[in-house]
């Protein structure tokens, strides 16, 4: 998927391997070999593509301010990327991936970015943090991708979660398909993202349903696929 002619957005599938060191055979030669392989199929050079050591946290990194190093990856949760200059990643495997793309007006640079958005992180604030930080830096209109996670006819909790949560929170409650309490991420962040004034782009996929996908609740510690911002060259 293309957005502006310049700037790509795109997800993996189990297709391109596990791409966390954390999870899965805990083999980091086959996991850099397949971040390599990534970074070969989209264009970028060897070792940019940026990774973050994820907590759930509402955490907002600017990746010109954390050189890639294969080693160390900075702890947080969001990148974004002034003028797109840096490749950026985000793992999941049920939480949601939102990649976004903020244009300012003239001259101003394109900003990118690239959100992890859990029940934890969507509370907490990651995505009003991002917008905030992209438009900080000269964004004038977002577009965001909300990426595939466990949906919300899927997404199971305990009953005083649901009542907690959803009653702060509406847009976060629901049901599964087979009647217990649920939460739906997708309908929690596309709200969030709608009050921040953002354009959506909704993409169809629930994790815990498609194998293609990784998904911590089918499958725990098999694997996490990324979601994907970057600018052509």
């Amino acid at each position: 998927m293309t957005a502006d002619g310049e700037v790509h957005v795109a997800f993996t599938s189990v297709r391109a391997g596990n791409l966390a060191r954390h999870v899965g055979e805990q083999q980091r030669d086959a996991v850099a070999s397949r971040r390599r392989g990534l970074e070969a199929h989209m264009g970028v050079g060897s070792g940019t593509l940026r990774f973050l050591d994820q907590v759930h946290s509402a955490l907002v990194l600017d990746a010109a301010e954390h050189p890639a190093d294969s080693a160390h990856a900075p702890t947080g949760d969001a990148w974004i990327s002034r003028g797109g200059a840096e490749p950026l990643a985000v793992m999941v495997a049920d939480c949601l991936p939102v990649l976004l793309v903020g244009q300012g007006q003239g001259s101003a640079p394109l900003i990118t970015g690239a959100a992890h958005a859990g029940r934890e992180g969507l509370i907490g604030g990651v995505l009003e943090n991002t917008v905030t930080a992209m438009r900080e830096h000269g964004a004038e209109s977002v577009q965001a991708w909300v990426g595939p996670g466990v949906c919300g006819s899927c997404y199971e909790v305990p009953a005083a979660m649901h009542e907690e949560l959803g009653t702060v929170r509406p847009a976060l409650a629901s049901q599964t398909t087979w009647g217990t309490p649920a939460l739906d991420l997708r309908s929690e962040a596309e709200e969030i993202l709608r009050e921040l004034g953002a354009g959506i782009a909704e993409l169809a996929g629930c994790t815990l349903e498609d194998e293609t996908l990784y998904s911590h609740r089918r499958a725990p510690g098999e694997g996490r696929f990324a979601g994907l911002v970057w600018r052509a060259r």
